[in-house]
């Protein structure tokens, strides 16, 4: 089998589960994405799309990663939480990594609860600390998907626009 052949079916595979993982935490979505890019372009010999296409790809592909762990914390911010409250946000994100997607979805609010319980915070105060956590998931979660899809537009505007 011809060697460009195997690339392009491997991009397509990475880039199939990059999109799956937007949606199930365990996979990494942006990571798969962004190597499926970059094999998709190597597969062309990097003719029309290149480096510099492909480094900012990668910035949006870096950014998209660091929202999707920073978002609890920030949520919980606003919403008056500790800094134990947001480092309990983001313990649980990585906690809720290992329960699937029960665990991404609670994670953070229940580790944003226990932080601020931990930091002697009244149960109001934690449970504030955690539906802002939850509500900044659901934000990140929007604003992952949105730079992945962006990382697919501009690969795909320098693909075909010459």
């Amino acid at each position: 089998m011809d060697t460009t052949i195997l690339l392009v079916l491997l991009a397509v595979l990475l880039i199939a589960l990059g999109l799956v993982g937007l949606l199930l935490p365990v996979l990494p979505g942006a990571p798969l994405l962004l190597a499926g890019l970059v094999v998709a372009a190597w597969a062309e010999g990097f003719e029309k799309v290149g480096w510099g296409t492909l480094a900012l790809i990668g910035l949006l592909g870096f950014l998209g990663t660091f929202i999707d762990f920073a978002a609890g914390a920030f949520g919980a911010k606003r919403f008056g939480a500790s800094k134990a409250g947001m480092a309990g946000a983001v313990a649980g994100a990585l906690l809720g990594l290992f329960f699937g997607l029960p665990g991404v979805l609670l994670g953070p609010f229940a580790g944003a609860i226990a932080g601020e319980l931990l930091a002697r915070r009244s149960p109001h105060a934690a449970s504030r600390a955690g539906v802002g956590a939850a509500l900044g998931l659901v934000l990140g979660a929007a604003a992952k998907i949105a730079l992945a899809f962006t990382m697919l537009g501009v690969f795909l505007l320098a693909r075909f626009i010459e």
